[in-house]
C-alpha cells in the first residue's frame, strides 16, 4: 500500500490518524516518518485489547486513540487509567437517528466523541449521515464530525458549522473522499478543503 504521510503532514493538520486494524485496506504498520509534535498522532482501533493498544501508543508515540468498535465505558475507563495523558475518542455510528442516552456512561471516560456514518465497515464508508440529528446533542463534550466528508460537502460543512448543532463540533475527520487509493491522499483536494473550512 502506497502512503504519502509526509506530504499530508506538511499541510499541518491538527490530527493525523493511523489505522491499526488489520482487515482495513488502510491498515498501518512499519516505520512512521518524523513529523512536528504539534500534529497529534491518533491510533485507530477496532475491538482491540488494552495491552495491544498500549503497545502501539508506546511504539508510535501516539497522543490519542480512536475507538471504532464496541468498546464499553468500562474498557474506556481502564484505558484512561493505564494510558495517562492520552486522549480517548469514542466513535458512535449514526444513520438517520441516534439514541444520545448511550453517551452518558462514556462522558467521564472519554475526551471526545466522534460521530460517523453507520455502514458495513467501522469507518471509511464514504457517505454522510443526516447532520440534523446532532441538533439533539445533549452533551457539552466536544465531538469530531466524520463520515463521507469531501470537497462536494464544503458548502454544507460551512453552513453546518454556523448552526447551533455544531456548537460542540471540535474537529472534522476526513478520509476516503480525499483518497486516490486506500491510504494515498490527494494533496490538492486536501489543500482546497483546508483553505475553505479552516477557521
Amino acid at each position: 500500500m502506497k502512503l504519502n504521510i509526509s506530504e499530508v503532514a506538511a499541510l499541518q493538520p491538527d490530527y493525523l490518524g493511523f489505522i491499526f486494524w488489520e482487515p482495513s485496506k488502510r491498515s498501518f504498520s512499519g516505520n512512521m516518518p518524523a513529523m512536528p509534535h504539534s500534529i497529534k498522532k491518533i491510533g485507530v482501533f477496532v475491538n482491540e485489547t488494552i495491552p495491544e493498544i498500549l503497545n502501539k501508543i508506546k511504539e508510535y508515540n501516539l497522543l490519542g486513540v480512536q475507538l471504532h468498535g464496541k468498546e464499553s465505558a468500562v474498557f474506556c475507563k481502564e484505558l484512561q487509567e493505564k494510558a495517562k495523558g492520552v486522549k480517548i475518542i469514542k466513535v458512535f455510528s449514526v444513520k438517520n437517528e441516534f439514541n444520545f442516552d448511550v453517551l452518558k456512561e462514556f462522558d467521564e471516560v472519554c475526551d471526545f466523541f466522534l460521530f460517523d456514518t453507520k455502514g458495513e465497515l467501522p469507518g471509511g464508508n464514504g457517505y454522510t449521515f443526516d447532520w440534523n440529528v446532532l441538533k439533539k446533542y445533549p452533551s457539552t463534550k466536544p465531538f469530531f464530525l466524520s463520515g463521507g466528508i469531501g470537497l462536494e460537502e464544503t458548502d454544507k460543512i460551512i453552513s453546518f458549522l454556523h448552526t447551533n448543532a455544531a456548537k460542540y463540533c471540535y474537529a472534522l475527520d476526513v478520509n476516503s473522499k480525499f483518497e486516490d487509493s486506500p491510504g494515498l491522499k490527494n494533496i490538492e483536494k486536501l489543500k482546497q478543503f483546508i483553505a475553505k473550512v479552516r477557521i
